[in-house]
């Protein structure tokens, strides 16, 4: 069984009992939250599938593990023939969930 929901403008493909990295959430680690956005309910051999237009009315239900950071990226800008480099880094904030049963 597999679903596909909308979290913080981002599609994400999710299964039970599954930890999905998903862009910052403004909640406290071990709370819970509900996903409204589902736009796609499947189970595993695809022969009940419902699909949303755009969403199909179920939610899902996830508790929040922890908050971190990703891997850096290194940014260099490089300008030739003027003695210009510039080297920036950025670590994305992240939250993992993990969702109940479905």
């Amino acid at each position: 069984m597999f679903a596909v929901v909308e979290i913080a403008g981002k599609q994400y493909k999710v299964a039970p009992k599954a930890q999905v990295m998903v862009d910052l959430l403004e909640t406290k680690e071990g709370e819970s939250i509900t996903i409204d956005k589902v736009l796609l309910k499947s189970e595993d051999n695809g022969s009940n599938c419902q699909v949303g237009q755009p969403y199909t009315g179920d939610s899902l239900s996830a508790k929040v593990i922890e908050h971190v950071k990703g891997d850096k990226v290194r940014v260099f800008k490089f300008k030739p023939k003027t003695r210009f480099a510039k080297t920036r880094g950025h670590r994305q904030n992240y939250t993992v969930i993990e969702l109940a049963e479905f």
